[in-house]
């Protein structure tokens, strides 16, 4: 009982001493008077005792050094107790501390019985006159204290009319009363109750416990995550060699019986066996029924992949084929950028892949970094569409490659110049599918993703969206892909929150589409934004919590969960949602930065070598090769060889003009589908072997990073990407819609 009462005692005593600081007078007499009635003593706070008590006497020592005129232990207690931030950022305290200088400095002239001491006043106006050359520089073009620059100068000041003000007998009480105001002020700021104190600590140091905990948290998650992972893997692999154990058994027992195994079945069980990337090919080809074939097939599954010396491809002259892209015929160029695109996209991955891109980069290709008005980069705005379209597939390819997305990303440019295209292109679908897929691959990068922002893109993304039907399947895709993208930082959810009421409107319609590829992604950016508290208010204002139920009754268990944790977000009280706040620093995520390069780059070739032209990679080896050798193309070359015929500005085949309303030229999109027609069947390249994957592919390489690195979505699986895997192994079907929205 005594404990209760030293600290009920200790505890009024504290609400006093912050009444007392935050002049709460009324209710602090009421509180006084109400504890005296009740008999419950108030303590003094002995923090609170000890820092009045140490505050009083700095003051009483700074007016007592004012009024004797100490200079030396004025200053020197004015620099030890009044913060830094305020001698320098206080303008109130700047000028007074400049007034503090002048009674110095004329103290003696003021206060001396008779003539002041020569030696002791030359001391004083030359510190005077050092302040004025430091720390009182600041205040030289100020007109209320410019005449007092000149004060040390002046041999005489009582006499000097700009100073007259100076020895008025009312003017040194007046400092000093401004000088114990300010003292007050200050050092009651300082004494902060022990309450507020206590409060402040405490719940700074709750926080930071708070984020500690959660980090570790969501490690721990991930680590068991990704062992759960590797233990359903080996369980698999166990249950399925244990059912093909059984099978064998069963047949040797057979075999004693008399029956024969067939080869159709031995192959059938090895094909069981093999790892995945052997099934494909050992489904064609191999004799079964010769002995020793299987047991050969399967240790040679286990077997390390050796890899093939890939023959680096020749070295090009790139100031005349710059030249040429800039000054030769539409149709020249359009081959052009078709043969370094083809160049890039058909090249082996790994050395091969990689020299082609430094070569291109090293001789700025683009022209990323020249200032020229007449830049390869200007083809975006050729009036050719075919010029206009290849050079989008080829600045896509660039962006399908991390260290082509750097190069790219060096200077805002290039970035401008394809939002502008994005936005004025309205003849070529293909055209604006490469551009968005370009710009969805720089939303990568957080500073491209910040500038987006800024350029308001969502305002753009959010127009366009609010007529999917009119779309194709691959810019409804890469758009609603780029707008989660944008919605995961903070800028853009604050953007959104603009037009809280379109955005609502434009995902809620999209979460109905006939296009489930999109349900992961609307899915996403609605989580996202409805971290925001004005969001949520007109959310729950448009009935929201009820479209997102009718789509509960309609999903299957994966779209179900997500949607009941959009639910739970609505429904949620917190300011911030702390799990996807987790930008503004502008770091890179090496490890979602992959190269992963699409099909669909060299989907549906527009333009086809007549009889006698050259194309692809033979036009680069036979026209471009090395340094040295002249165009025939180029303006410097023979006059006598045969010109290219060009292209007709502003037109395409039919089968590529115009757009599509509700179902309406699905075929542009249809092969996308199915992995779009290949480009050798378009008279295009064939791929290397072990080449460019897909477009889903490259949608696996972003979401196993995003998996690995952030976790951003509380629904989703943690997964591991085997150590040494080239490529992203593709996702399950399940796993993709629920993983796609990272």
């Amino acid at each position: 009982m005594e404990d209760i009462l030293v600290h009920e005692s200790e505890l009024l005593g504290l609400v006093k001493e912050y009444l007392d600081f935050a002049e709460f007078e009324d209710t602090l007499k009421t509180f006084s008077k109400e504890c005296k009635i009740k008999g419950k003593p108030l303590s003094k706070t002995a923090g609170g005792s000890l820092r009045d008590s140490k505050s009083l006497i700095i003051q009483r020592d700074l007016i007592a050094a004012f009024d004797s005129g100490d200079q030396k232990v004025f200053f020197d207690l004015w620099e030890e107790h009044i913060p830094s931030s305020i001698r320098a950022g206080d303008s109130l305290a700047q000028k007074l501390e400049f007034y503090l200088h002048i009674h110095f400095a004329i103290y003696l002239l003021k206060h001396s019985m008779g003539r002041p001491d020569k030696e002791e006043l030359d001391e004083r106006i030359s510190y005077f006159k050092t302040y004025l050359e430091t720390k009182g520089a600041a205040l030289s073009q100020t007109t209320e204290f410019l005449p007092f620059y000149a004060l040390p100068f002046v041999p005489n000041p009582m006499v000097h009319p700009s100073f007259k003000e100076l020895f008025q007998d009312s003017w040194t009480p007046e400092l000093k009363l401004k000088l114990e105001k300010f003292l007050a002020l200050i050092f009651k700021a300082s004494n902060t109750p022990k309450l507020l104190t206590l409060y402040k600590e405490n719940g700074q140091s709750n926080k930071e416990m708070l984020q500690q905990l959660h980090q570790q948290l969501v490690e721990a998650e991930r680590r068991s995550m990704t062992y759960l992972k590797r233990y359903n893997k080996i369980q698999a692999d166990y249950h399925n060699l244990i059912g093909v154990t059984a099978e064998l058994v069963d047949s040797l027992e057979a075999t004693v019986s008399g029956k024969m195994i067939t080869p159709e079945y031995l192959q059938s069980v090895c094909v069981r066996l093999f790892s995945n990337q052997m099934r494909q090919s050992l489904a064609h080809s191999v004799d079964f029924t010769r002995p020793g074939t299987a047991s050969t097939m399967l240790r040679a599954s286990l077997a390390p992949a050796k890899l093939k010396d890939v023959p680096l491809l020749p070295s090009l002259d790139y100031e005349k084929l710059k030249k040429d892209l800039t000054l030769g015929s539409d149709r020249l160029k359009a081959f052009l950028l078709q043969a370094l695109r083809w160049r890039l996209t058909t090249s082996h991955p790994g050395e091969q892949r990689e020299t082609v891109l430094q070569a291109y980069i090293s001789n700025d290709l683009l022209d990323c970094h020249s200032h020229s008005q007449r830049g390869v980069l200007q083809l975006l705005h050729s009036r050719s569409e075919v010029v206009r379209q290849y050079m989008a597939r080829l600045i896509n390819a660039f962006a399908s490659l991390a260290e082509g997305r750097l190069y790219l990303a060096q200077s805002t440019k290039v970035l401008r110049m394809l939002e502008e295209r994005l936005k004025e292109e309205d003849k070529d679908i293909i055209t604006r599918e490469n551009v968005l897929g370009a710009l969805q691959k720089f939303s990568l990068r957080r500073p491209l993703q910040t500038a987006m922002i800024r350029d308001g893109l969502i305002f753009w993304l959010i127009d366009i969206l609010k007529d999917p039907d009119c779309l194709s399947d691959y810019t409804l895709e890469y758009s609603v892909a780029l707008l989660m993208n944008l919605c995961l930082r903070s800028a853009g959810k604050n953007m959104c929150a603009k037009v809280a009421g379109l955005v609502l409107k434009v995902l809620s319609d999209l979460l109905g589409h006939e296009n489930h590829e999109i349900q992961p992604y609307v899915n996403g950016a609605l989580y996202s934004i409805l971290s925001i508290p004005s969001i949520r208010e007109e959310a729950r204002a448009m009935g929201m919590e009820d479209i997102l139920r009718c789509f509960i009754k309609e999903g299957n268990a994966e779209m179900i969960r997500q949607i009941e944790f959009i639910i739970k977000q609505l429904n949620s009280e917190e300011l911030l949602d702390g799990v996807l706040e987790s930008d503004d620093d502008e770091d890179e995520d090496d490890e979602e930065d992959h190269d992963t390069m699409e099909a669909d780059l060299d989907k549906d070739e527009l333009i086809q070598p007549q009889l006698g032209e050259l194309s692809g990679e033979k036009l680069l080896t036979t026209e471009y090769l090395g340094p040295g050798r002249p165009s025939h193309f180029s303006p410097d070359g023979p006059a006598h060889q045969k010109r290219l015929p060009s292209i007709p500005a502003g037109r395409l085949p039919p089968s590529r003009r115009g757009g599509r309303c509700g179902r309406q030229a699905r075929s542009v999109v249809a092969s996308r589908t199915s992995r779009r027609a290949s480009p050798a069947r378009l008279g295009g390249p064939q791929p290397a072997k072990g080449g460019a994957p897909g477009p889903g592919q490259w949608r696996d390489h972003q979401i196993w990073g995003k998996l690995l690195r952030e976790r951003a979505w509380p629904w989703s699986p943690a997964v591991s990407w085997p150590p040494g895997t080239p490529a992203a192994p593709p996702l399950p079907p399940a796993l993709r819609r629920w993983a796609e929205p990272f």
